[in-house]
């Protein structure tokens, strides 16, 4: 205070009394209030220490999460690939003679046999040459009569000296020619037989007629860019689908080998296209050995019997393979979070400490588990509940569930 006089006195001599009374009461009054001003907030900076302090000793606490012990289980789990279902032979029908079509004898859908006519071609033109033809060779025939005649009476006169060695080597060589020609003629016959029969268009094989886009009264030829019709022999039914290269390594890595897979493999079903289960089984049969570089896939084949005739060519549907899986390490997907790809789980240690571990799961899987290949073993203890909220090194409280 004596410090504040002397201030005010230097400043203002003349009216010192007066300000030093002034300044003194009111420099008091505001030292007073700042230090009840200081005081409060260390009051408050001590409460907000310890309560940091003490919100460190919380979070230092056990939570309780969630967890299961590890344990392992057989089980068995379906992948359904998106398939095409092809006839076991679809034949397309293409005219081999040129003509128009006079006759459909069948109607799409029809089951037919082999042999059994289909269409007719105009036969006229070709029965009109398949009769030249036999006329032909009734005419060669007959000059090689004449010339075989010609010959053995050149072969009598030239061994009683009448006709020389020419004559009758020419004789020889008239026969060679008639029966060159009667070849030509019969060679010519069985070509305008075949054109004949072409006329009548056949099916090669039993099955079933596909669409038929020409009819009576169109030009038909065998430049043709579309088929008469398609004949599919449905009877068995081949499915093609799709497997990614890791399915299919998978596959290998399981049963030993591709031949042992193709022999081991469990029947597979079919679920077509409007949702339902095909009532027969069936079963992988082939699998290609080229993987496709752009796809990175598979081809695989299966056969269905199709007593019933349900199942159709050019049809879709999802080939539905069942995997089985002895002692193996099954955990919920909520047990799990990913980072950059990679599938991580929480371990409960000794200590009750939680440790992030990464794992390899196995490409078939439920809808809300995996199957773990690699990252767990049997009697490990997991968190399997609010993963998300959890960090390296948290203390756990385990709630154990089944």
């Amino acid at each position: 205070m004596e410090i504040l006089k002397t201030f005010t006195e230097i400043l203002f001599p003349a009216h010192s009394r007066f300000f030093v009374t002034f300044a003194a009461k009111n420099i008091e009054g505001l030292i007073m209030k700042n230090y009840m001003l200081l005081q409060r907030t260390a009051i408050l900076a001590c409460c907000a220490i310890m309560a940091a302090c003490s919100g460190k000793q919380t979070a230092g606490a056990a939570k309780e999460y969630a967890t299961k012990v590890v344990g392992k289980e057989d089980i068995t789990l379906s992948q359904d690939y998106s398939a095409t279902i092809r006839g076991k032979q679809d034949i397309e029908i293409f005219p081999q003679v040129s003509g128009t079509i006079t006759d459909v004898c069948v109607t799409e859908g029809e089951k037919v046999r082999k042999g059994q006519t289909l269409f007719i071609i105009d036969q006229v033109p070709f029965k009109a040459a398949l009769q030249m033809a036999d006329a032909n060779v009734e005419a060669a025939e007959a000059a090689v009569a004449t010339a075989q005649l010609t010959r053995d009476s050149k072969q009598v006169l030239y061994d009683k000296g009448v006709v020389s060695d020419f004559e009758l080597q020419t004789a020889i060589n008239a026969l060679a020619t008639a029966k060159a020609q009667l070849a030509q003629m019969k060679a010519a016959q069985v070509d305008a037989s075949n054109n004949y029969s072409y006329t009548m268009v056949e099916s090669p094989a039993d099955g079933v007629v596909g669409t038929i886009p020409f009819r009576e009264g169109s030009l038909v030829s065998p430049q043709i860019q579309r088929a008469l019709t398609t004949v599919s022999d449905n009877s068995q039914m081949y499915v093609y689908f799709s497997m990614t290269e890791n399915g299919l390594l998978d596959m290998i890595c399981r049963y030993g080998s591709m031949e042992e897979a193709l022999e081991s493999l469990p029947e597979i079903s079919l679920v077509l296209s409007n949702g339902t289960l095909f009532r027969e089984k069936g079963r992988i049969e082939s699998i290609s050995g080229v993987i496709n570089s752009s796809t990175g896939t598979v081809s695989l084949r299966a056969v269905f019997p199709n007593k019933g005739h349900i199942l159709h060519s050019g049809a879709s549907g999802n080939i539905r393979i069942p995997s089985e899986y002895k002692d193996c390490i099954v955990i919920p997907k909520s047990a799990t979070y990913e980072i950059q790809d990679r599938i991580y789980v929480y371990k409960v240690g000794d200590d009750g400490l939680a440790v992030s571990a990464p794992i390899k799961v196995a490409e078939v899987s439920r809808p809300d588990e995996y199957i773990v290949t690699e990252g767990i073993d049997e009697g490990d203890e997991i968190v399997i509940e609010g993963v998300a909220m959890l960090h390296d090194g948290d203390r756990v409280k385990g709630q154990q569930t089944l």
